[in-house]
């Protein structure tokens, strides 16, 4: 379920290549989930891997993540008796 959603995220995501030559990413409707790194290899390893911190933070913080190509990430939420 999470390796389907942070495939499909990572499908959207943008890449360019600053003048200092180094490479910048980011994913549209993802506010705060960006990478820069000298290769376009090494900045989608970031990506990812900022990706992921912010789906966890999202999770624990009861926030709604976005849906994206039909993918969402649900966590049931326990009865508190």
């Amino acid at each position: 379920m999470i390796t389907e959603y942070v495939k499909a995220a990572l499908e959207k995501a943008t890449y360019k290549r600053l003048e200092d030559d180094t490479w910048f990413a980011e994913i549209e409707g993802f506010e705060g989930v960006w990478a820069n790194a000298e290769t376009v290899e090494l900045c989608r390893s970031e990506l990812m891997e900022v990706l992921e911190e912010w789906i966890v933070i999202k999770i624990s913080d009861n926030d709604p993540l976005p849906v994206v190509n039909g993918f969402t990430v649900k966590i049931p939420q326990k009865a508190v008796a």
